[in-house]
């Protein structure tokens, strides 16, 4: 298994992390997503090579916006 972290701005209650899950949930080997709205963080764990860019272009294409790491 692979961990992603990927910080989202945006996310402002339970049921941002929801649909960031649900949409997340449609790419073929991710296994399990864990959104924050407090720090803004998405946890993504995949079984299989998933492109990061994958799972961004997912997240922003629902609104959000993903923010590079400092």
């Amino acid at each position: 298994m692979k961990e992603t972290i990927i910080n989202v701005k945006g996310m402002v209650c339970g049921g941002c992390e929801n649909r960031i899950k649900n949409a997340l949930g449609y790419i073929k080997g991710i296994e399990k997503v864990e959104a924050n709205y407090k720090t803004g963080e998405v946890k993504i764990l995949t079984s299989e090579n998933v492109e990061r860019k994958a799972m961004e272009d997912v997240i922003e294409d629902i609104g959000f916006e993903v923010v590079e790491e400092n």
